[in-house]
């Protein structure tokens, strides 16, 4: 059956009774991919993407670092090259990833892993497709992207400076990037794992799969965090396992930092901090991106197999559930980020005539105001083969106007429902005609 929530509580329930803390998270790494909310069983098994149908490594990508190859190649576009950071701020300024998306990560979790350290964590810069990977002195610069139908591809672009920048697709990022964290597809993964005191990971410490179905307290062990989130906790900033271990007897002692001074010198970097709303962020569009990826990998190779999509039903539901944050951990306190990602990342997306947008924050209560992913607008989710495309469609309109009345949708407000009916009404122009139709949320 699907995994619900509240086969999950009664699970952590118990087992917080039965074993010691330590055995404990050891257990719930273990069982981690079991108790992923709003996933379907299954979901962790892989993707044979290789084989027929997809044929990910031979298929030539159609993703944005390969339409930017294609002016470097011709000559339309050339890449500046900064002395200190190379063609990192180059690409940012293409790709139009605001610098304040700057997250830092110290668990040695990257190709370059003898490099990463807590005196220097690896940076992530991302936008909705975008993602660089950026280490002070390292030799190349780490990139990845989506491709609408491969899904999560990866690169690497050399640091010197060269009279014509190369960006050299990598298959060893397939290694960590394609398996149970990343729902069997190429793509992309956040975790939380504890160090030690150089960076090297305690699988032990691991909770597996970080989205926004995760609790605050069990993100980002292994990143830095900074910016407010009141008395709520979370594993970061816990250098080493008597850090990680002082969480319990000293909840937030390294909470609602302003500042990552005590732990390394930030200027090689082009932000000083780790924006907790940007670690939120990056949570939730990496997974829905996985996502995304499955059902379309799925959705190809049973129309080749069968001719048609109709076994995907349990995965369209769930991909609805977390579409739509019906089982978003709530916020008991606010949270205010360290840089301006928060009003950068506004600005991005489209507003309907009432000025309001998917990418508005509420960060009181929840993430977004309005609960449904800004993903939405992406090229990969227009990619969707189309009968499911059409289908997920037609059973979000019904979700939004209240026919639906499964109880996978019981706390979604009519409010709520109508806002996002709205703005996708007015924002999102491939919506099928029907959406256009004035009717009122029940």
């Amino acid at each position: 059956q699907d995994r619900g929530g509240g086969a999950g509580a009664a699970f952590l329930s118990l087992s917080l009774q039965m074993f010691p803390r330590p055995l404990f998270l050891l257990l719930l790494g273990l069982a981690a991919p079991l108790l992923r909310a709003e996933d379907f069983q299954g979901s962790t098994h892989p993707v044979p993407y290789d084989e027929e149908t997809i044929f990910y490594s031979k298929a030539t990508p159609a993703d944005p670092i390969a339409a930017l190859q294609a002016k470097l190649n011709s000559g339309e576009l050339k890449l500046a090259h900064d002395r200190e950071h190379g063609y990192l701020p180059a690409v940012l300024d293409y790709f139009k990833i605001p610098r304040s998306s700057q997250t830092l990560v110290y668990s040695k979790t990257s190709l370059q892993r003898s490099l990463i350290t807590p005196e220097t964590p690896r940076a992530l810069y991302f936008n909705d497709d975008v993602y660089i990977g950026y280490i002070p002195g390292a030799p190349v610069l780490e990139v990845s992207a989506v491709d609408p139908k491969l899904g999560g591809t990866f690169y690497h672009i050399d640091q010197e400076k060269l009279r014509k920048p190369t960006f050299v697709r990598d298959a060893d990022c397939l290694r960590c990037h394609s398996g149970p964290r990343t729902m069997g597809v190429p793509g992309h993964v956040m975790r939380s794992v504890g160090t030690d005191l150089t960076g090297e990971m305690d699988a032990t410490s691991e909770v597996s799969g970080i989205d926004h179905c995760t609790p605050l307290e069990d993100r980002w062990a292994g990143w830095y965090v900074t910016g407010t989130h009141g008395e709520q906790t979370h594993r970061g900033n816990l250098v080493g396992p008597e850090a990680l271990a002082q969480q319990w007897e000293r909840p937030n002692a390294r909470g609602n930092l302003s500042s990552l001074r005590e732990f390394f010198d930030p200027k090689p970097y082009l932000e000083p901090g780790s924006d907790i709303v940007a670690l939120m962020v990056l949570g939730h569009q990496a997974h829905m991106h996985n996502y995304i990826t499955r059902l379309n990998y799925e959705a190809q190779i049973l129309q080749a197999r069968y001719g048609h999509t109709r076994y995907l039903t349990t995965q369209t539901t769930a991909f609805l559930r977390y579409l739509l944050f019906t089982e978003e951990v709530r916020l008991v306190d606010p949270i205010a980020g360290s840089s301006s990602y928060a009003a950068d990342f506004m600005k991005m997306g489209p507003r309907d005539s009432k000025g309001r947008s998917l990418r508005d924050f509420d960060l009181q209560t929840r993430l977004f105001k309005y609960p449904c992913s800004f993903l939405i607008y992406t090229p990969a989710f227009d990619a969707l083969p189309a009968t499911v495309r059409d289908n997920l469609l037609q059973r979000l309109y019904d979700i939004l106007t209240g026919k639906d009345t499964a109880r996978e949708w019981a706390g979604l407000s009519t409010a709520d429902r109508q806002a996002v009916l709205e703005i996708l009404r007015e924002t999102k122009p491939s919506l099928p005609p029907y959406w256009r139709a004035q009717t009122a949320a029940r």
